[in-house]
């Protein structure tokens, strides 16, 4: 069983800054690509950023310039530092991980954070 728990969300005003965790917690062997996606309210759920195993970053175009992802030095942690912050960036944030539990690989999702950007 492998659980993803995100924080860091919340509200902050146009051109703030917040950065979202997600640590991977339970039994597997390694993980490979983890990711941020969110999904607004009446909107799909979309990725936001995401890195490989490699350190291999990939962020989608409504983030470049503001948005970071990066893993921690246990490898099962990922980050997301989200600058410049904009009304539009409002949404449930979700991380995803793509585990290798040593018998089957699987996609595992968090619960979800709220980011709120208000005027």
């Amino acid at each position: 069983q492998v659980q993803l728990v995100e924080s860091g969300g919340g509200l902050v005003q146009p051109g703030g800054s917040l950065r979202l965790s997600c640590a991977a917690s339970g039994t597997f062997f390694s993980i490979n690509v983890m990711g941020w996606y969110r999904q607004a309210p009446g909107k799909e759920r979309e990725l936001v950023a995401r890195i490989t195993s490699g350190g291999t970053t990939n962020v989608a175009d409504s983030g470049k310039g503001r948005f970071t992802i990066s893993r921690g030095n246990a490898r099962n942690t990922v980050y997301l530092q989200m600058n410049s912050l904009k009304p539009e960036d409002t949404a449930v944030y979700y991380c995803k991980a793509n585990v290798w539990t040593g018998a089957v690989r699987d996609d595992y999702w968090g619960q979800g954070t709220q980011v709120t950007v208000f005027s």
